[in-house]
């Protein structure tokens, strides 16, 4: 067990995220399920608790109930090594949510993704200053970051 696991807070929806993610992510697994007792807190047999793995990282689902929402202040950045993968993860997680700018999209359970070319934090990382900041003013115009208009960007003189 990882020392840091992020615990994510969901209505009533938590096994249904779960194998939403699941579905997306190919490298994902469930590992503990808390199911409710007759003791509560939820109906018998639903999911209180649902521990699972995305790309190996842990992450635990609680059906909490309604008191707290997600909100854009935690996201979850998602390295992507091509745009295939960037179209793909933003089509998927978007689906039913919200797309942003920048990368950043609400998926239908409202938990907010970013989703990042690693070519992006390469470009960004250039120490030519001038090229740095024409990447930075091109990924400011996209909702879902295309690394071939970053690279215009990037390579322009």
């Amino acid at each position: 067990m990882q020392k840091i696991t992020p615990f994510l807070w969901f209505d009533n929806n938590a096994e249904a995220a779960v194998n939403h993610y699941l579905a997306i992510f190919k490298n994902s697994k469930i590992g503990t399920v808390v199911r409710c007792g007759d003791a509560g807190p939820g109906p018998k047999g639903s999911v209180l608790t649902i521990v699972f793995q995305l790309e190996g990282q842990e992450f635990i689902a609680l059906n909490g109930g309604p008191v707290f929402k997600f909100n854009e202040a935690i996201s979850l950045s998602v390295d992507c090594k091509t745009q295939q993968e960037v179209d793909e993860l933003w089509e998927k997680l978007s689906d039913g949510g919200q797309k942003g700018q920048c990368g950043w999209l609400k998926d239908k359970f409202g938990l907010s993704w970013q989703v990042v070319p690693s070519a992006l934090v390469e470009m960004l990382q250039d120490q030519d200053a001038e090229k740095a900041k024409r990447v930075m003013a091109a990924m400011m115009q996209m909702s879902k970051i295309d690394i071939a208009i970053l690279k215009q960007a990037y390579d322009r003189q």
